[in-house]
């Protein structure tokens, strides 16, 4: 795994630039690595534009943030085409989505007709205008955030395009010893005296994709990973505490996804296969947000990520 140590560089960089939020961190590699993208929930000031600036700036990659509102239209994400006077034609001028990273920043205040295009843009990466079809780079990866408390003018996001996500984080207020360390990190980049980056070279990238292609999934944790997602659709069939609590379960891309999420996690703890600890690390986060609780569920105050919990305890792992 001759990636490893690059990325795991890259990973300590951020570690010591984003304090106190860890899982972002750990899911913005996670997402890099298996070409997906991320849904980040949290409160402003959680450092969610830093980290993913941060990474843009290690990977040395193009990046772009888009501020979405309820007058934004969807070639303001996408572009559009740009009549020429002196030239007589029109030329197509691309949007911000053409970036390897892009921050789509309070993703559910802009209406579904915005909210479908960037995520159109992200499943097939390529954008059309005019009948001419603009692919977009490679890696590109989306990290569209939420606030998770203020909901006037927002327009939330269905479940088929919470499914587009190939993981979602709920982010929290950093620990009173984090606060602080983060005053001290304050401190040293007013004092511009915090090191610098080391590039990570984007074939280094492309590369560790590679590899984790190639790391082994037994048919024991094959089996587990699907018995897992079948549990959020038939969960009665594994748990009579379950039953009645999941409207909808998870579709088969969370199958795939979890599948992949686990086998970089097992990359980045330098194995050559996954085991179902691999699996239940990254679970709650590529399921949860794909489950459409029922009533009952909710009126007894469960979450998407309490059920996983759950359903992670129901399913024997042999």
């Amino acid at each position: 795994m001759v990636n490893q140590n690059a990325i795991s560089s890259l990973k300590t960089a951020l570690q010591a630039r984003i304090i106190g939020q860890a899982q972002l961190i750990e899911s913005l590699v996670i997402s890099l690595l298996a070409d997906g993208h991320l849904l980040v929930e949290g409160a402003p000031g959680l450092a969610k534009t830093t980290a993913i600036k941060t990474l843009a700036d290690g990977l040395q990659c193009s990046f772009k943030r888009i501020q979405f509102t309820p007058d934004l239209m969807p070639a303001d994400v996408t572009g559009s085409d740009i009549y020429r006077t002196e030239e007589h034609r029109f030329e197509f001028q691309p949007g911000p989505v053409f970036a390897n990273l892009v921050l789509a920043d309070e993703i559910n205040r802009a209406p579904a007709k915005v909210q479908s295009a960037l995520l159109e843009a992200m499943s097939e990466r390529q954008v059309s205008a005019s009948g001419t079809t603009y692919s977009l780079p490679d890696p590109f990866l989306v990290m569209a955030t939420q606030n998770p408390v203020e909901h006037e003018g927002t327009y939330p996001l269905p479940e088929a395009q919470l499914d587009r996500f190939l993981m979602k984080v709920s982010l929290d207020y950093p620990s009173i010893e984090e606060e602080r360390s983060i005053l001290h990190l304050a401190r040293q980049q007013q004092s511009k005296s915090l090191p610098d980056l080391v590039p990570v070279a984007m074939d280094d990238v492309l590369a560790a994709r590679k590899e984790v292609e190639a790391i082994h999934v037994s048919d024991a944790v094959e089996s587990y990973i699907v018995r897992l997602v079948d549990a959020t659709r038939r969960p009665e069939n594994y748990s009579d505490a379950l039953a009645n609590l999941i409207s909808y379960g998870a579709s088969p891309r969370a199958t795939i996804a979890l599948d992949l999420c686990a086998r970089v996690v097992a990359w980045l703890e330098n194995k050559d296969f996954v085991t179902p600890a691999h699996v239940q690390w990254v679970a709650g986060r590529v399921l949860a947000h794909r489950l459409v609780l029922s009533l009952p569920a909710q009126a007894k105050g469960y979450t998407g990520d309490s059920i996983v919990e759950e359903i992670i305890s129901a399913v024997a792992v042999g």
